[in-house]
């Protein structure tokens, strides 16, 4: 029986640091991404894909905001259902473009996918995420004044909204996406931590200003689809501890407890591996096997010779 991993592709897989944001520029990097994937499938392994749109949807806020005097602008939640179909329509196509040169047989199709946060959660009375452009101090008090945005100064960059970051609770498709994965159909999923929506007292379901952290959610998708294996690409090739000091050390095959201890002794930012970490540990205390890897190493981790394994 093959195994079933969930590949959660970072933005560098989107995206590279300091390259312009042309949409030429992401769909060359989505073909090379969609290569690395392709050796998965070849593989035998059942495969389900994740992936981060903090570029994207910044992109988009940010059309919304210079656009504004001409087109209404959309609230967050849309913008990430928009972000969600332009990574998925790329990521789609050139994967079926590079299954069928290799001549495999498996279909791929996107989901629009929308993930359950609690109204209750303690992150709506604290936003912290931020997102979006830069704002001087007085464009930021105005945006304060007309929108009723928090906002937060940034680093000496200037100021950005902060919006809330919630818990991810269920993956409203997750029985779809199961359905699909099981007929052997490779799917796209929960993009940029999903559409964040709110359940109503009367079942109603309505979307909500937030961004969900997409290692939570892409954990949350990997226990949902009954995934063997979850998949953190990122930009690196292994997680240190000790990091940028002459004691570095990278990890490679660690339990579940050590990888908690390192945690608790604080190895891990809360801005890049930190979330990451929790969501490999969280995943592999069921029983399960977590891997944080390069895009280029992505196969041979598969083989236990590359990578981070949590398990």
């Amino acid at each position: 029986m093959s195994e079933r991993v969930v590949i959660a592709l970072g933005g560098n897989a989107i995206l590279q640091p300091h390259q312009e944001a042309t949409y030429e520029n992401q769909l060359e990097n989505v073909r090379s991404s969609s290569e690395v994937i392709a050796d998965i499938v070849q593989k035998g392994y059942e495969v389900v894909i994740t992936h981060g749109n903090g570029p994207q949807v910044g992109l988009i806020l940010q059309q919304n905001e210079e656009a504004k005097e001409v087109v209404p602008p959309f609230p967050l939640d849309v913008c990430n259902a928009e972000s969600q179909g332009l990574i998925g329509y790329m990521l789609d196509q050139c994967l079926k473009n590079e299954l069928r040169k290799r001549g495999l047989p498996q279909q791929v199709v996107s989901v629009l996918t929308q993930t359950q946060v609690s109204q209750e959660d303690e992150a709506f009375r604290h936003p912290t995420k931020p997102i979006g452009t830069f704002y001087s101090g007085e464009e930021a008090k105005q945006m304060m004044r007309e929108k009723g945005w928090n906002m937060r100064e940034d680093a000496g960059r200037g100021w950005r909204r902060v919006v809330p970051s919630p818990q991810p609770q269920s993956i409203l498709e997750a029985e779809t996406i199961m359905k699909l994965v099981e007929s052997g159909v490779i799917v796209i999923a929960s993009g940029g931590g999903g559409i964040p929506v709110v359940q109503e007292a009367d079942g109603t379901i309505k979307g909500v200003e937030a961004v969900i952290d997409k290692d939570r959610s892409g954990r949350k998708l990997a226990q949902e689809a009954n995934a063997d294996i979850f998949m953190m690409v990122t930009d690196v090739k292994n997680v240190f501890i000790h990091y940028g000091k002459p004691e570095q050390q990278a990890l490679g095959h660690v339990g579940t407890c050590e990888a908690r201890r390192y945690v608790g002794e604080g190895h891990f930012s809360t801005g890049s591996m930190g979330p990451k970490m929790e969501a490999a540990i969280s995943f592999a205390e069921q029983g399960k096997h977590a891997i944080i890897c390069s895009l280029e190493d992505a196969a041979l981790a598969l083989t236990g010779t590359a990578g981070t394994h949590i398990s």
